[in-house]
């Protein structure tokens, strides 16, 4: 099973997303079953790290950084990927009018799997400037989809 997630740049959201699901994937012995990657709408920070914030609280949170390079999404994605997890409404209008159209369903929003919060946004800490409430909205909804990850690969 592939898990993709998905912002703008890939170096604040869809990295730190990333960085902490591979660990609580790890965490419950289920990495040789759940394959987990990122990517971006654009291409503007293609071949870059990280934005620095996200990396100072990534690190803070003891995820390593290394390795996390931004890319944008490809045709390649959209077909491999199970499910496109992405953060904003931005980001799923991007994605749909991306995604080849069998694929459009394997498209969500980070939080449309946790109970009253559908359709709730993880602002864009670019902007804001606020990591640690990115890493703290990721740490709310990523669990509920690695319950449904792991109930759907061991089903």
């Amino acid at each position: 099973m592939k898990i993709l997630f998905v912002c703008l740049g890939n170096i604040c959201r869809s990295p730190m997303a990333e960085a902490m699901f591979r660990q609580m994937v790890e965490e419950k012995n289920l990495g040789n079953q759940i394959e987990i990657d990122s990517a971006a709408t654009s291409n503007e920070e293609e071949g870059n790290s990280p934005h620095p914030g996200a990396q100072k609280i990534m690190r803070h949170h003891h995820l390593d950084p290394a390795g996390l390079i931004s890319r944008p999404i490809t045709k390649n994605d959209f077909d491999s990927a199970d499910y496109i997890i992405c953060m904003d409404d931005m980001n799923k209008r991007n994605l749909l009018q991306m995604a080849p159209v069998n694929d459009r369903h394997k498209i969500y929003q980070v939080y449309d799997i946790v109970p009253g919060k559908v359709g709730t946004i993880i602002p864009d800490p670019w902007y804001t400037h606020r990591f640690e409430d990115t890493y703290q909205n990721l740490a709310e909804a990523l669990p509920y989809w690695l319950t449904k990850l792991s109930n759907e690969v061991r089903a």
